[in-house]
C-alpha cells in the first residue's frame, strides 16, 4: 500500500479558501486546517438550517455519488446517500462485501479499475474498505480522476467520522478555535475528552484524536484513554498527538476515576470482528458499561457520544439522559457530510 509519507503532498490543504475543497480527495484528517475545518463547521450549521427550514435544495442536482462499501455499514452509507438526496443529488450503491451485489472482486479485479470504472458514471465516490491503506492507495495512486472520500480503511482512519465527531463536541460545549473571533466561547478551562473501549481497533478514535490534537483550541486538550488490557491506542496515534501543542495524554484503567472532571466520553464497542478468535473476544468482551451508575457520578455537563452501533457497552437506561447525545451525533453525521460533498463537488 502507499506510505503514509505520501500524505505529506496533501496534508494542510483543505482550507477556509472554498476552492481549496473542489474536486478534492478526502482522505485523511491531516489534510484539513484549522481555517479548514471553521469553514467547514459553518457549511455543516448552514445545511442544519436548511434541512430544518426547507429539506434541502437542488444544489447538487445532476450530481451522481458513487457509495461503494467493502465492509458492512448502516450510519455511514446511508448519511451519505441521504446527505446527496437532500441536496438534490443521487447515487448507486455497490455493496463490495461477500454476498454482494458486485462481481467485480469476486471475478479478479482490481479495486482501482472497479473505481475507475464506477467514475465513468458519478461525480465523487464515497469508499469503506477492509485493508487499512487501501483508500489512499485508490485516491493517490493516479488511477482515478474523481474525488474519492475515504470512508473507513480497516483499522486506520474514519476521517467524515471524526469530524461529525468534532463538530458535536463543538455544537453541544460552545467551543471556539483560535481564529474564530465570532464564537461565544461558553466552554471555560481545559476539553477533556475520555476515549473509552477498544481504541487499537477503532478507526474513528484513531481520527478523532488526530483531529482534536492537530486542530488549534482556545483550550487545552486533555486526551484520557481507556481501554481493556492488549486494545489500548496505538504507539503511533500516541506519537502523532504527542507532536501537538497544547495537548495532554493520559490513561486509566478505572472508568471512573477517568470520568471526573471531563468533557466528554467517547465510548466505542469491542470490535468482534476484528479479533483473530471468537476466544480473544470473550476476554474483553463488557470490559466497561456505560449505565447510570456511571452516569451519576459523571459531571452534569459531560456529553456521551459513541460512534454506534452499540452492543451491551451503553445501557438503554442512558438514552433518556440529555447527556447522551449519540442520536443528535448521527444527525450531525448528515449536515458534515452534506457540507462535505457541497464543497467537493463545488457548491457550497
Amino acid at each position: 500500500m502507499t506510505s503514509a509519507s505520501d500524505l505529506s503532498t496533501i496534508t494542510n490543504t483543505l482550507t477556509d479558501d472554498v476552492s481549496s475543497w473542489e474536486g478534492r480527495n478526502l482522505i485523511s484528517v491531516t489534510q484539513i486546517t484549522t481555517s479548514g475545518i471553521l469553514r467547514l463547521f459553518k457549511t455543516a450549521q448552514s445545511m442544519r438550517d436548511l434541512v430544518r427550514s426547507k429539506g434541502g435544495d437542488d444544489r447538487l442536482k445532476h450530481k451522481v455519488l458513487a457509495s461503494v462499501f467493502y465492509e458492512a455499514s448502516t450510519r455511514t452509507s446511508c448519511s451519505f446517500q441521504a446527505a446527496m438526496m437532500r441536496l438534490g443529488g443521487t447515487f448507486i450503491h455497490v455493496d463490495g462485501g461477500k454476498g454482494g451485489n458486485t462481481s467485480a472482486s469476486k471475478k479478479g479485479e482490481s479495486l482501482e479499475d472497479t473505481i475507475r470504472c464506477l467514475e465513468c458514471y458519478t461525480d465523487v465516490t464515497v469508499l469503506r474498505h477492509p485493508t487499512t491503506g487501501s483508500v489512499q492507495q485508490v485516491a493517490l495512486g493516479n488511477g482515478t480522476v474523481k474525488p474519492v472520500i475515504n470512508a473507513g480503511d480497516g483499522v486506520g482512519e474514519h476521517p467524515t467520522q471524526a469530524l461529525l465527531d468534532f463538530f458535536t463536541i463543538f455544537d453541544e460545549l460552545g467551543l471556539s478555535l483560535d481564529i474564530d473571533n465570532t464564537a461565544d466561547n461558553s466552554h471555560a478551562g481545559p476539553l477533556v475528552v475520555v476515549l473509552l473501549g477498544d481504541l487499537k481497533h477503532g478507526r474513528t478514535v484513531h481520527s478523532l484524536a488526530k483531529l482534536l490534537a492537530r486542530t488549534s483550541l482556545k483550550h487545552e486538550l486533555v486526551l484520557r484513554y481507556c481501554a481493556p488490557a492488549s486494545l489500548e491506542m496505538p504507539a503511533h496515534v500516541k506519537e502523532y498527538v504527542e507532536q501537538c501543542t497544547n495537548v495532554k495524554q493520559e490513561e486509566y484503567s478505572d472508568i471512573f476515576e477517568a470520568v471526573k472532571g471531563a468533557n466528554v466520553l467517547y465510548v466505542t464497542r469491542v470490535q468482534k470482528e476484528r479479533f483473530e478468535t471468537p476466544e480473544d473476544y470473550e476476554k474483553v468482551k463488557g470490559a466497561y458499561v456505560v449505565d447510570a451508575a456511571l452516569m451519576k457520578t459523571a459531571p452534569q455537563d459531560m456529553i456521551v457520544m459513541h460512534p454506534l452501533p452499540r452492543v451491551d457497552e451503553i445501557s438503554t437506561d442512558v438514552d433518556s439522559d440529555p447527556r447522551a447525545c449519540y442520536f443528535r451525533q448521527m444527525e450531525n453525521g448528515m449536515f458534515v457530510r452534506m457540507a462535505i460533498l457541497a464543497l467537493i463537488l463545488g457548491a457550497p
